[in-house]
Order: structure tokens, then C-alpha cells, then sequence
């Protein structure tokens, strides 16, 4: 039986390997293509919305992943959430968001919820989509982010140990929450060390968007 093929759309070299890694864990027989635009994050940045132009630039990468052979796309970045909508409305293949599945588990959990993110212009697109989940699963939950930039730029220098450290720092200092969300595919490496910092979940996105979409295939 030929190994399904799965295209990784990544907006950063950072989520490459923590996808690549829960893939090896959860599904290692899939077949997996990568495709990196590293140009998207800091011309998001720059535009500070989600633009028709970045929106037409995911459909882009979505439909040449689909023509080289993928049965399933999932997207690693947390900023283009609407623009990954849209992709997925046009193809014949289940296309992903990095954190539907991280969402979906986090709001079974209920009540006060953090999120550590690193990418400061992801934090309105991953709320937004974090409530539209809620309403539809008719969750109370609420979500409150915190952002903490220095970590993603240790971890763009190489310096992974300092980005974790950085991310426990701020989960420690959280009070009053039932669960913390890991906001990037990125974040997820540092799990195992704020978990080490707390007492409560610790939800990151990797193996969850991994599980789902292999039933996706599958079904």
C-alpha cells in the first residue's frame, strides 16, 4: 500500500522540525513534502492584517502542494488562519490549521486558558479563531494571550534552550489559569520544560494537528 503524502506548508524554518518530530511519533508512515515561504511572516508582519495578496500567496502553496500528490495539507504557522480557510474551501483534500486540534482539546478542559505565543502579529488571528471554535462547540471558555518576543528571537538565533527557558519564565508567572496553550508549532519544543514550571495542562499544537488530520486521510 503506497505511503500517503502529506504537504507541510511552513511560514518559518523554525516549525519544520517539531512537525517533522510528531510526525516520526504519531504517524510515521506518511510521506511528507515540505514547502517554506519563509517571506510570509515578515510581510505579515509589515502589513500587520492578513491581505487579499497573502491570502491569494497561501492559496498558491495550498494548490501546488495538492498537484504534486498531497491527500492531506497542514499548514505550521498561526498567523494565517483565515487565508488557510479559504485554501481549504477550494481544495478536494482536508487542509489544516496548525491549532484546531490544540483548540478543540484545550476548550474540553473548560474555564480560564493562557496562551504563550512568541509572534506578536499571530495573537488577533489565533484569538479570533480560538472563539469562533468555542461558540461552535458552545465552550465558556476564555482565552488570554501573552506574548513573549525575545523568546522567538533566541530561537531564530539558534539559541533553543533560551527560547524554552523564556516561555517557562512566563508560564510561571501566570496565575489563576486552568490550562496553558503553546501557540506555535515552534513553542511545542519547549513543553516538556514549562511543564516542568507548573501544575496545570500544558497544550501544545504538533501531535493533536497530526492525530487529526491522519483520521482525515484515512476516513
Amino acid at each position: 500500500m503506497a505511503r500517503p503524502r502529506i504537504g507541510l506548508i511552513h511560514a518559518t524554518p523554525v516549525a519544520v522540525e517539531p512537525i517533522r518530530n510528531a510526525f516520526a511519533v504519531v504517524w510515521p508512515e506518511a510521506e511528507l513534502t515540505n514547502l517554506l515561504d519563509d517571506s510570509l511572516t515578515p510581510d505579515l508582519a509589515n502589513a500587520r492584517v492578513i491581505t487579499q495578496a497573502l491570502i491569494d500567496r497561501i492559496v498558491t502553496l495550498a494548490d501546488y502542494a495538492r498537484r504534486i500528490g498531497s491527500q492531506g495539507i497542514l499548514f505550521t504557522c498561526s498567523s494565517f488562519g483565515s487565508a488557510i480557510e479559504h485554501a481549504a474551501k477550494l481544495l478536494d483534500v482536508p487542509v489544516l490549521k496548525p491549532n484546531e486540534s490544540m483548540f478543540e482539546a484545550a476548550l474540553c478542559t473548560g474555564g480560564r486558558l493562557a496562551m504563550i505565543a512568541t509572534f506578536q502579529p499571530a495573537k488577533a488571528s489565533m484569538e479570533l479563531e480560538f472563539t469562533e471554535q468555542a461558540e461552535r462547540l458552545g465552550s465558556s471558555a476564555t482565552l488570554t494571550t501573552f506574548v513573549v518576543e525575545p523568546a522567538m528571537a533566541a530561537l531564530r538565533r539558534g539559541d533553543a534552550e533560551m527560547h524554552h527557558r523564556l516561555v517557562a519564565q512566563q508560564a510561571r508567572e501566570l496565575s489563576g489559569f486552568d490550562a496553558i496553550l503553546l501557540a506555535h508549532f515552534s513553542t511545542a519544543p519547549a513543553a516538556a520544560t514549562v511543564r516542568a514550571a507548573v501544575d496545570i495542562p500544558v497544550f501544545s499544537s504538533p501531535e493533536s494537528a497530526v492525530s487529526k488530520l491522519r483520521r482525515l486521510v484515512r476516513s
